[in-house]
């Protein structure tokens, strides 16, 4: 609700003009209140679900984004979302003709980015393999070692590639699964929507991954919480392994193998495939938070950080300097191991 205070510097400076009849002041001052009312901005909330996840969208605007949003997350949905059967990706891997449009292009340049600088092990094609074991949107055939070598002959990320804006594949196998890129990448999406209306405080929280800008409602750098690898993991502040602040614009992402299992015959199974073996990753990290500039980024390097292990994933974040991590790692006993990176420190509360 507009006050006084708000109006008082427009009350003067009419107040002061002189010749101006006491009927067009008040005028002046009811279309001065409205227009100021009508520019003061809110932080608004917005929430629901997409992609068979949550969304949770705080930002600062003037006005309500609901439309705009939903519009921008359904045009998403019909390009990257591989149970939407309408979706670009969706024909692509059934192998209809169809042209890919500036989403898919995006998405698909940084897969093939983050699969080179992995030596493969962050491949997008890996698809076949993770269906087979269970993790994905289809489940095939019976996990055999036959099976395994038969599918890894259509798997890798230089088996497809783009030429203009259609997929050519060395094998009509071959299969595109975006998941662990695509929820950064919907973040980055509605960001860039946001700052087009205007809006330079937001924080986008899509199943986890995150991108902010600006500041929280508080005025405040915006704080992720990073859970403790936990089976049982709730939301308590007890179950929090740290919190990070972030500030300016970035994105956030945390890939971990500890809830998405399960247990075959006393053996467990995670959720994280390597696509060179074609077996489930079985690395010691438990969980790997990364901060990049963009969130699309930060999630695809979590993933491969969860298939490359520590000391591996540790080196290769040395040659990129554009990403920060966070890495829980099985210690002993209770105690986890945790490792970041310098540029990490200063973004941690203590």
């Amino acid at each position: 609700m507009p006050t006084l205070s708000m109006f008082s510097g427009l009350i003067v400076r009419i107040f002061y003009a002189p010749g101006v009849p006491m009927k067009k002041f008040l005028l002046l001052l009811i279309a001065g209140m409205a227009l100021a009312a009508c520019e003061e901005a809110y932080y608004y909330e917005e929430t629901g679900s997409v992609f068979h996840t949550y969304y949770r969208i705080k930002y600062q605007s003037n006005r309500i984004l609901t439309a705009e949003i939903d519009a921008e997350l359904q045009a998403f949905n019909l390009s990257l979302n591989p149970f939407n059967p309408n979706s670009i990706l969706a024909k692509v891997n059934r192998n209809e003709e169809t042209g890919v449009d500036a989403r898919f292009t995006t998405v698909f340049n940084k897969a093939m980015e983050v699969s080179e600088k992995s030596g493969g092990l962050f491949d997008v094609t890996a698809s076949p393999l993770i269906n087979v074991w269970g993790f994905g949107f289809e489940r095939k055939d019976t996990v055999s070692p036959h099976v395994i070598d038969s599918l890894k002959t259509f798997v890798g990320y230089r088996k497809i590639r783009l030429e203009g804006n259609r997929t050519v594949k060395d094998d009509p196998r071959v299969m595109l699964n975006f998941s662990a890129i695509a929820k950064g990448y919907a973040c980055d999406v509605v960001a860039s929507l946001l700052e087009r209306e205007g809006v330079e405080n937001y924080m986008i929280d899509i199943g986890g991954e995150v991108a902010v800008r600006g500041v929280n409602p508080g005025g405040g750098c915006w704080r992720i919480g990073i859970s403790k690898p936990k089976e049982d993991a709730g939301f308590a502040d007890s179950d929090i392994c740290g919190t990070v602040r972030l500030c300016g614009k970035c994105g956030l992402a945390t890939s971990g193998n500890y809830r998405n299992f399960y247990v075959k015959d006393g053996k467990k199974y995670a959720h994280t495939i390597n696509p060179v073996t074609g077996y489930p990753s079985e690395q010691a990290i438990l969980s790997a938070t990364i901060v990049a500039p963009d969130c699309m980024t930060a999630d695809a390097y979590a993933t491969a950080f969860m298939v490359m292990g520590a000391e591996s994933a540790c080196r290769m974040a040395e040659s990129i300097p554009e990403i920060e991590y966070y890495i829980i790692c099985t210690g002993d006993g209770d105690v986890y191991d945790v490792r970041y990176s310098k540029g990490m420190e200063p973004m941690l509360m203590r």
